[in-house]
């Protein structure tokens, strides 16, 4: 099968999807062309991507868009000529699904039940189309490493509002105030429309003295190995679709706790989330409180659960049924 493969924004949740797709079919990946003109930028360069998604479309037998974003906005609305899968993380449904000509997709795979709530409920005649694969990582590249508790909790994350990374500072220096041995560790980088964020973190430490306390990382290249450093792994977001670094910090060996955004009982059991900062630090303190022998057997069961519904090589191979289903079904 002749297979297109269309992405602008991260690769970080497609790289084992692309390699099992290019093992098994002729796949091409779409290149947008940008031009700088005198005159008329904005309209030639609209121009040559209509035109070459088209060209793209005729040459393939489905494409895959990884987001649902601008790409699918595009050839949603150009004659269709081949099959269109896509895959809905979070944010396309905030920013671009309302633009999508949906009836021109085949399938949409949504990453968790509460995201497939929300798209239904806004594209009712579109829930036939739906396929719930969640996100997931790779268990072989994500190793636990043992390693002695030290009250290391760590957060991983573009820094920004939607993560509640202040917040999180907050309840931390409460939780300093219980033993001297806990460390903050924040890792991610600084969003560019969200500079005022990360100094006013800076600011919050420096009054409350917690310089010694709290390690920034920026961007984490290879973050198999900084979820060594972690113990406590914390999501506090107020909105994810199925968050993907909960599930690699899990897979290395570290306990995780979670906000409860909508969808989060799909990630984590129900003794793992929390509401309040008080929940969260009643959380933090008992766990620190358990033996060893208990910890391991925590971490344990949270390792095979990753396993059990967040394997890569399990919904690499979903995502690639789907996809051949559509290519069948033309």
């Amino acid at each position: 099968m002749k297979l297109g493969i269309a992405i602008e924004e991260t690769w970080d949740f497609l790289h084992e999807i692309y390699a099992d797709l290019t093992d098994h079919h002729q796949v091409s990946l779409f290149k947008r062309r940008v031009f700088n003109p005198p005159f008329f930028k904005e309209r030639t360069n609209r121009y040559l991507l209509d035109r070459d998604m088209r060209a793209f479309m005729q040459a393939n037998e489905v494409i895959f868009f990884e987001w649902a974003s601008e790409l699918l906005l595009v050839a949603s609305h150009l004659p269709k000529s081949c099959g269109i899968v896509t895959r809905l993380h979070r944010y396309e449904l905030y920013e671009w699904a309302d633009r999508i000509n949906w009836a021109a997709v085949d399938k949409v795979i949504l990453v968790s039940r509460a995201k497939q709530q929300e798209f239904t409920a806004k594209f009712p005649l579109q829930a036939h189309k739906v396929v719930l694969i969640p996100e997931a990582v790779s268990l072989e590249r994500f190793q636990p490493k043992p390693k002695q508790f030290n009250g290391d909790i760590g957060i991983l994350c573009h820094l920004t509002p939607r993560k509640r990374v202040y917040e999180l500072l907050l309840t931390f220096y409460e939780l300093t105030q219980t033993s001297d041995d806990w460390h903050l560790h924040i890792g991610g980088d600084r969003h560019p429309l969200f500079g005022d964020y990360f100094e006013a973190m800076q600011s919050l430490i420096r009054r409350l003295n917690l310089q010694n306390k709290v390690t920034f990382y920026d961007f984490i290249r290879e973050p198999q190995d900084w979820y060594h450093k972690i113990d406590i792994f914390i999501s506090n977001s107020y909105s994810e679709g199925l968050q993907v670094s909960p599930m690699e910090a899990m897979a290395a060996g570290c306990y995780c706790l979670s906000h409860r955004w909508e969808g989060a009982d799909e990630l984590l059991p129900a003794d793992n989330l929390y509401y309040t900062d008080t929940e969260l630090k009643e959380k933090l303190l008992n766990y620190a409180a358990l033996s060893e022998t208990e910890r391991q057997q925590q971490l344990a069961c949270l390792r095979a659960m990753v396993d059990d519904r967040f394997n890569v090589d399990k919904t690499k191979i979903q995502v690639r049924q789907v996809i051949e289903g559509v290519a069948a079904a033309s």
